[in-house]
């Protein structure tokens, strides 16, 4: 969504016919490493567990309706504050008639929010102040394998350091307006973002999901297979746009 008005592509389908070999490279490549590395628990029966019903139905399915037509605004370029704030109001207004007790302030994400503004404020200061320069101007230029693989990786270590959004603002410059580097600097910071716990704010709503449903993980085993899985998804994604 950062992205899409600087790219230089006329509307999603040219994105996407752009993006298909990586976002499939993106897909296979920690695949192939999860079937490896846990291969004794995916291969064997699978006994399914019952599924758990909607607690309100109607309730469901307004949430999951309005999840579709933001999906669908975005997709079109509806601005994003005004897509997210709609949605938010639809959802609470739906809320209040179906589930007054669940609209409390402690459903808010605050940390996760304050994180996420600090990160951009800090960003935007040091873009201000011109220190993000050097890592740019350091960047080889042009679409040969080299220069995107090295806009690749240093979007993925951006990402892991200072979370993949901020990440991609930081390094934007230096894709100089040529499609296959906004490309690959996508690659990088998206597929990329798997090694800290704050590379993404996905990881993070994911992780106090998970918290929530009393589903523990180990930060430590998650950070040692992401130095694997990162790395070659990241090579893969951008040689499958050299491709």
């Amino acid at each position: 969504l950062l992205a899409v008005d600087r790219i230089g592509l006329d509307g999603p389908i040219p994105f996407a016919g752009l993006m298909v070999w990586a976002a499939l490279a993106g897909v296979v490549i920690p695949c192939a490493v999860l079937l490896v590395v846990f291969r004794g628990k995916l291969f064997g029966r699978y006994t399914p567990v019952a599924v758990r019903g909607a607690a309100d139905p109607v309730f469901f399915w307004s949430a999951s309706a309005v999840l579709v037509a933001l999906v669908v605004a975005l997709t079109a370029g509806v601005t994003v504050w005004i897509a997210a704030v709609v949605a938010a109001v639809v959802l609470v207004v739906v809320a209040a008639f179906r589930a007054p007790s669940e609209l409390r302030i402690s459903r808010v994400p605050w940390s996760t929010l304050l994180f996420a503004a600090g990160l951009f404020v800090v960003v935007e200061t040091l873009h201000t102040t011109g220190l993000t320069d050097p890592i740019v101007d350091a960047l080889p230029g042009g679409t040969g394998t080299g220069p995107l693989l090295a806009l690749g990786g240093a979007g993925a270590v951006a990402a892991n350091a200072i979370d993949n959004l901020p990440a991609y603002l930081v390094l934007e410059p230096a894709a100089g307006h040529e499609a296959l580097r906004y490309a690959a600097l996508l690659v990088g910071v998206n597929a990329g973002c798997l090694i800290t716990p704050w590379a993404s704010l996905a990881t993070l709503l994911w992780h106090a999901r998970l918290s929530s449903e009393g589903v523990h993980l180990s930060w430590g085993r998650y950070m040692a297979l992401g130095c694997i899985v990162a790395p070659l998804t990241v090579v893969a994604g951008v040689l499958a746009l050299r491709l």
